[in-house]
């Protein structure tokens, strides 16, 4: 039996402001529906990425806006994203070398702080 991680919610403050960061960084807009005046579900997704996250209002999200800190994201080349969200206007940190990788960390309007990790090296 597989078990596969498809959808992540992010706690946001303005729904719009988020959709709008998210497109700027690459992120597929997959959903935004509205199914009354008290809910709506976005979902998106990372480029070449498997698992979604999603935000909107009414979603009964227990995590208050900037409070998610968990989500870490594999990328090809540390110094490419890095220059790529700076390029974008994006306040990122990095590069941080480790021995289990390289890592650049961002945050959304909200404050909700992503990682994104380069590999290190498997030969």
């Amino acid at each position: 039996m597989d078990w596969k991680i498809e959808l992540i919610f992010v706690p946001v403050t303005d729904v719009d402001r988020a959709k709008e960061f998210y497109e700027r960084i690459g992120f597929h807009p997959d959903h935004d529906q509205r199914v009354s005046d008290d809910l709506r579900f976005v979902q998106m997704t990372p480029p070449g990425s498997a698992c979604s996250i999603a935000f909107g209002t009414g979603l009964g999200l227990t995590l208050a806006p900037g409070q998610q800190d968990t989500i870490q994201v594999v990328v090809p080349d540390a110094d490419e994203a890095l220059a790529h969200l700076r390029d974008l206007g994006v306040d990122a940190d990095g590069v941080d070398e480790q021995a289990w990788g390289r890592f650049v960390t961002f945050a959304d309007p909200d404050g909700n702080s992503w990682t994104l990790q380069q590999l290190p090296s498997r030969t």
